[in-house]
């Protein structure tokens, strides 16, 4: 299958490159959970602005391991159950310290906003945001799009490993279509070698 003008996937060394340049760095904390609902949950640039705290914790304000995506946040109605990785939960958790447990456990509102304003970030916001971040950082190729092409890569290439199926990673996309979801997935040179030799 011809790539085309798809986003490049990032590597294991990239996404540490990006990790280690907004450490310390002036919105470090939220520009981290930026990336990190990207490159591990999947989210679309979209989602990423309009993740709610109320889509994270519960009816007492605890946070949970898992973002109730909402329809109104997503592309079209794909909105669905989307778990999140231990570093991302980690790292919401610590930026929700950060926030003074967000206002003393009302945990309402977006969790990504603007940093003069302090209200939501608009999607195209975000996808600038990405686009400046790679450029700085050199990454040809790369758009607010990589981090979603990495996850489902990630999730397609393990989860045969834990029993699961293509048809798992469609859901954690949350595409209509295996075919959508496999327009996403990057091919392994590396591992066609392995599985002939």
């Amino acid at each position: 299958m011809a790539l085309g003008k798809q986003a490049k996937i990032l590597t294991d060394a990239q996404q540490q490159a990006v990790l280690g340049y907004l450490e310390g760095r002036r919105n470090g904390e939220r520009d981290t959970i930026m990336f990190l609902l990207s490159v591990e949950a999947g989210l679309r640039a979209k989602e990423i602005a309009s993740v709610t705290w109320e889509m994270v914790s519960d009816a007492e304000g605890n946070l949970t391991d898992e973002i109730r995506l909402e329809n109104k946040a997503t592309k079209g109605e794909s909105g669905g159950v989307v778990y999140m990785s231990k570093r991302l939960s980690e790292e919401l958790a610590r930026f929700a310290d950060w926030q003074q447990e967000v206002q003393r456990r009302g945990m309402t509102g977006t969790i990504i906003k603007a940093e003069i304003s302090g209200k939501q970030m608009s999607a195209q916001v975000v996808v600038n945001w990405f686009y400046t971040l790679y450029k700085r950082l050199g990454f040809v190729g790369c758009s607010s799009h990589s981090g979603r092409r990495t996850a489902i890569t990630k999730w397609s290439r393990k989860i045969s490993s834990v029993g699961g199926s293509l048809r798992d990673v469609q859901s954690l996309a949350r595409h209509q279509s295996l075919q959508q979801t496999q327009k996403y997935m990057e091919i392994s040179e590396d591992a066609k070698k392995k599985v002939v030799g």
